[in-house]
């Protein structure tokens, strides 16, 4: 059995993801809190292992993987079953544009990094800020409501019938709306697919709710 241990902040949406994903694949594994309020992402020692001090990593049987699709692309190959990533070319792809709406579009310019830089650096005020993070969700959620209506994304969840790797990508995103105030009466089948993903225990569990009382 492969050893795994997860670095990661329970807030964190890319951490959030990887969770929900050692979940839905049924692994055990060690979970290490990396403050990012802290800092402690930072640390010369953390940056020993992971060069680009960011949160998720994961350390397989010593072997260490950054990034959060890099991640569940891992875990997909190394633990097929259940399947996150389809393997036919047009269903694959489906979900991995449906995952970067969230990991590529929405995510990396709602960062802490990037709204600590409008704060410190740029001098927005809280109003403003809060603004920016509300603009680019709702953007992306106009795209992958769309989205979410045709193809792929007729079943009970984006993945289908079967949660995948585009589910994994929105739940965090949901769970950051709603702590923004983020408006979501335009998003009714996400808010369905969301819903129906926190029924499963893989998402339950991954909760950072759940994360930080354990």
């Amino acid at each position: 059995m492969t050893s795994l241990v997860l670095h990661d902040y329970f807030r964190s949406s890319a951490s959030y993801r990887v969770r929900i994903a050692l979940n839905l694949k049924g692994l055990a594994y060690e979970r290490v809190e990396v403050s990012l309020i802290a800092g402690e992402q930072k640390s010369d020692a953390y940056l020993a292992q992971n060069a680009q001090g960011f949160v998720p990593m994961l350390v397989a049987d010593g072997e260490t993987i950054i990034q959060s699709l890099a991640i569940i692309d891992w875990l997909d190959r190394a633990h097929p079953e259940p399947r996150l990533i389809p393997d036919e070319p047009m269903p694959r792809a489906v979900a991995l544009a449906q995952a970067h709406v969230v990991a590529c579009d929405i995510h990396p310019l709602n960062n802490l990094r990037v709204l600590k830089y409008l704060k410190r650096d740029l001098g927005l005020n809280e109003q403003t800020k809060d603004h920016w993070y509300r603009h680019w969700i709702l953007e992306g959620f106009d795209a992958l409501e769309a989205m979410a209506d045709s193809g792929a994304g007729e079943g009970r969840y984006l993945g289908g019938d079967t949660p995948g790797i585009a589910d994994c990508c929105l739940v965090p995103q949901m769970y950051n709306a709603r702590r923004f105030d983020v408006p979501l009466d335009a998003f009714p089948r996400l808010v369905a697919i969301d819903a129906a993903c926190m029924d499963h225990d893989a998402f339950k569990r991954a909760h950072p709710d759940a994360v930080k009382a354990a």
